[in-house]
């Protein structure tokens, strides 16, 4: 195997869950060039990903945004020629829609794997694939991915999960007055994943008397209005500036924990090392949550949002220990370099 093609277009949680795939096949290759096809708008973590040779990014959202205008479309066509540019021994689309099927198709490789029409986003898409990936049964987003791929490519891969990313350092070193940071995540993509305001308000001032700093980050105007109204009622937590996705990765990495709903950034975190709390209100935490004991923890489920308390238990199951503070604590350190998780 000289040359795989590997396609997961979006979102910045799909990135991430695809971290765990990209390691196994740079062990099981690790002579091949392994180029990664991604929506520039999610091309960060791609870009960070150890094993990754190549980043091919179209702005497929962006062009859809604008208003489809004319110097997106020839990002979109780089893109494409870039793409014919090498032949692959193997085409690998975990994303299975008409898009990423669309990007299978049109690369020069004569074996396309992806999923059979009843497990894809869109069941048309399977037209592209010249083989279908074999079962997974109920496995979980990122276990799926590495299940079958190993299946259809043949080789074996370890239970434990590797992330390896290599993160940018920031510009300035961040968080240098000794206090901790904890990051709290409340934004979520719908109304129907929130977990409510006065929660995190408990969340905040909780880990406000323990010792750590509140950092609440956001994404929109409204966001915005959230993480002040939060911060009003939190003692000395501090409002981020809006940041770019390298920003916040950065931010993620120098944090002391992240507690958060079950977005892009949360699961970074965990990516990346850090001590996790990641809440679920609205979709299957056996299926998307992270649990890695002494390091991150999932709590509630579709449908069944988790009490304050049962917050507060799972960050004593991760949090590292502060001066003077009391109860049970997690590891501690630099958890950046966690076992089955590499950054720099």
């Amino acid at each position: 195997m000289k040359r795989i093609l590997l396609i997961k277009i979006t979102s910045l949680g799909d990135m991430v869950h695809t971290l765990p795939l990209v390691s196994d096949l740079r062990r099981a290759y690790p002579d091949a060039a392994i180029d990664w096809v991604a929506d520039a708008s999610c091309a960060d973590i791609p870009r960070w990903a150890i094993g990754v040779d190549r980043v091919i990014a179209p702005p497929l959202r962006q062009f859809k945004k604008n208003g489809k205008k004319w110097k997106d479309l020839r990002g979109i066509l780089r893109a494409v020629r870039e793409l014919r540019r090498e032949k692959y021994d193997v085409v690998v689309d975990v994303h299975g829609v008409y898009k990423s099927a669309i990007v299978a198709r049109l690369a020069r490789s004569p074996r396309r794997f992806g999923y059979a029409a009843e497990f894809l986003g869109e069941a048309k898409a399977e037209f592209a694939y010249t083989d279908i990936f074999g079962p997974h049964g109920d496995a979980t987003c990122r276990e799926k991915m590495r299940l079958v791929t190993a299946n259809a490519l043949g080789y074996t891969y370890p239970a434990a999960e590797t992330n390896a990313l290599r993160i940018p350092a920031p510009a300035t070193p961040l968080n240098t007055d000794g206090v901790p940071r904890a990051m709290l995540f409340h934004a979520t993509s719908a109304e129907i994943k929130k977990w409510p305001q006065a929660h995190w308000i408990a969340v905040g001032q909780s880990l406000a008397a323990r010792g750590f700093r509140v950092q609440l980050p956001w994404g929109s105007e409204k966001e915005h209005e959230e993480s002040r109204a939060l911060a009003a009622a939190i003692p000395d937590a501090e409002v981020l500036p809006r940041m770019s996705i390298t920003e916040v990765a950065q931010r993620l990495d120098a944090a002391a924990l992240v507690v958060g709903m079950d977005t892009g950034f949360v699961h970074l975190a965990d990516a990346l090392g850090k001590p996790t709390v990641m809440i679920f209100t609205a979709t299957s935490c056996g299926h998307f949550g992270v649990q890695k004991p002494g390091q991150s923890v999932s709590i509630g489920d579709q449908g069944k949002p988790p009490s304050v308390e049962a917050v507060l238990a799972a960050i004593d199951s991760v949090a590292p220990r502060l001066p003077g503070q009391v109860g049970q604590a997690g590891p501690s350190g630099p958890l950046h370099q966690a076992a089955g998780n590499v950054s720099a």
